[in-house]
């Protein structure tokens, strides 16, 4: 079923769906209104370095919430949502190396286990599409493109890498009003950080996207990218943690955060 099918149904409802195993693709276009959240769980020992990696990194992981060790429910977001079972999908890290990418995380879940919640662009695409402007991905029922660039982020502890962008195509007259739009939305990586040709950040084929899929770029169109949530994901792969894990590229906790309760201005 196409992610504007679930657009009106509260996050809330969306969760449950999520926990019974009937949505387990992106969310993008899902709860429309409701701030989503990238997902990040690692074992206490390396949170306190991982929560300064997300303060040194503001642009790719403004985090919204970090749970007390052991607690699944994001008590400050999404009251009552299980962190175990509440997004579509995620991804399980064992030294690095993605192990598995499950519906549920219930049989991995530790006491010792502290959970980030991280902006996600998927937040205010709503209001891009209440000024009229295009989503292709939503448009195209596809998962937003997502790619790496060249531009490093600054390290902390075990934890470093590049930083991943989103991407989403517009005319350039389209990308100064999403800019306008965005610029105000720190909690979902605000303003993008690039307009225009892919190679001055390292992409080299917007065809060919490292997450996600490749959707239309029109020829008046130039690819607008932004700081993306994603970021995190690469960093604890790096990190070669014995233990991590994330949600899978596109599939998002839904949280019970308005988007104009302050957490997207």
């Amino acid at each position: 079923m196409s992610p504007a099918k679930y657009a009106d149904l509260t996050p809330r409802e969306i969760r449950h769906l999520c926990r019974v195993g009937v949505i387990t693709s992106p969310t993008a276009g899902m709860a429309s209104g409701f701030a989503q959240a990238n997902v990040v769980v690692i074992p206490q020992q390396h949170a306190d370095d991982f929560e300064r990696f997300c303060r040194l990194n503001p642009k790719p992981c403004p985090l919204i919430e970090v749970t007390s060790p052991g607690c699944a429910e994001p008590v400050q977001s999404a009251r009552g949502a299980d962190l175990r079972t509440d997004l579509p999908r995620y991804r399980v890290f064992q030294e690095g190396k993605c192990v598995e990418r499950p519906t549920s995380i219930a049989s991995y879940w530790r006491d010792d286990f502290v959970a980030f919640l991280i902006g996600c662009s998927f937040t205010f695409e709503n209001a891009l599409l209440q000024a009229g402007l295009p989503v292709r991905h939503i448009e195209e029922s596809l998962n937003v493109p997502m790619y790496r660039t060249t531009l490093d982020c600054t390290p902390s502890g075990p934890f470093s890498g590049p930083m991943i962008v989103s991407m989403r195509p517009m005319t350039p007259a389209q990308a100064k009003i999403a800019w306008q739009i965005t610029q105000r939305m720190e909690s979902s990586h605000g303003a993008p950080i690039h307009v225009g040709d892919p190679a001055n950040i390292g992409i080299a084929d917007l065809a060919d996207p490292t997450y996600g899929d490749a959707v239309n770029v029109r020829p008046d169109e130039v690819p607008v990218f932004w700081a993306c949530g994603v970021t995190p994901m690469e960093a604890i792969a790096r990190a070669g943690l014995p233990i991590a894990i994330t949600h899978d590229p596109g599939c998002m906790l839904i949280t019970d955060i308005a988007n104009d309760d302050g957490i997207a201005d």
